[in-house]
């Protein structure tokens, strides 16, 4: 089965643990694509790459049901129709809430940053 891994080297490859691929599974955010003889998860690039793409969207405080309809979203993205004018509207909205939240991030970055400053200069 070329081009199929266990889900040891998907954990290696993402950074995600074995128990976190588990549980995304369980919660229906991705499948493996197969399954070996033995029971074995297998998975693809594209399962490696939805991964990673729950990965990034984990910092930014997305709960299930939001990270299973971008997920959605962009699952119909890829497809050959492309995306419906009620999916493109949600996508421009999860944009819009993505470019909040990491703007959030920043300005809590900013803060930490500046008591670590001050830790520092106590240090000093």
């Amino acid at each position: 089965m070329s081009g199929h891994v266990q889900i040891g080297e998907v954990a290696e490859r993402t950074g995600l643990s074995l128990r976190t691929i588990r549980y995304y599974e369980e919660v229906g955010l991705v499948a493996p694509s197969t399954r070996s003889q033995g029971g074995f998860r297998l998975y693809t690039e594209p399962d490696i790459e939805r991964l990673n793409v729950i990965k990034r969207m984990k910092p930014l405080g997305f709960q299930l049901e939001e990270m299973r309809e971008l997920l959605g979203i962009l699952d119909e993205s890829e497809g050959e129709q492309g995306l419906s004018e009620e999916s493109r509207h949600r996508l421009e909205e999860f944009h819009d809430e993505v470019r909040q939240r990491c703007a959030d991030l920043r300005e809590r970055l900013r803060v930490a940053e500046e008591f670590a400053a001050t830790l520092r200069q106590r240090l000093s």
